[in-house]
Parts: structure tokens; sequence; C-alpha cells
């Protein structure tokens, strides 16, 4: 369950930036994971709030939403965009492709009182 250790490094990164501007609590975070990334959003959530127990991030409302994966297709040299790893070009069918971003989890934003 990487998910646990993501959440973890996240957190770390909302209460650096939470106490650098002072903020009593942090009420909403964004958080936008890459279609490519692996992480079952489910056990993202769980782990957020589990993680968030006891810091200034608890109870916070998690924003949560997904970027398509862009690739590229050898076969007929294009950018395509893909949802799974198992897809193959949606122009012209090849499995030939070199994933260019998509599998990362990124902090977006937080809102903080």
């Amino acid at each position: 369950m990487h998910e646990l250790s993501l959440c973890q490094s996240a957190l770390q990164l909302i209460e650096q930036q939470a106490r650098a501007h002072h903020a009593r609590r942090v009420t909403t975070v964004w958080l936008e994971m890459g279609a490519l990334s692996c992480i079952e959003a489910s056990a993202l959530r769980f782990s957020f709030a589990s993680v968030c127990r006891g810091t200034l991030a608890e109870g916070c409302t998690l924003e949560l939403t997904v970027k398509p994966a862009n690739a590229w297709c050898w076969q007929c040299a294009k950018a395509v965009s893909v949802a799974q790893h198992a897809d193959g070009c949606p122009l012209c069918g090849g499995y030939t492709l070199r994933v260019q971003d998509g599998d990362e989890l990124r902090l977006k934003q937080i809102e903080v009182e």
C-alpha cells in the first residue's frame, strides 16, 4: 500500500506550507493523480484521512482529480492520451507507446484558515 507513504510525503509539504503562512488549520487539499500512477483512489482517501489525524490538516476535505496520461506512439508518430497501461494508440491501435506523463501524484493547492 504505497498510498500511505505518498500521503505522508504530501502531508509534510502541506504542513510546511501551512506553517509558512501561519495557518491555524488546513480546510481543503487538491491532489491530482495521473491515470497511470497505479494509485487506488479509495486507498489514497483512506490513507490521507489516517495520516492527517492530529495535524493541521485533520478533517480537511480532499479534492482528487485524475489527469489523463500522454504518450508518444512510435507506430504513427503522434502524441496521444491514454487512460490505462494496457491501452493501445487511439489513432492507429498500435502498442508501441512511450509514456511521457500521467504517472505522478501532485499537490495542486491547499486552502487554509
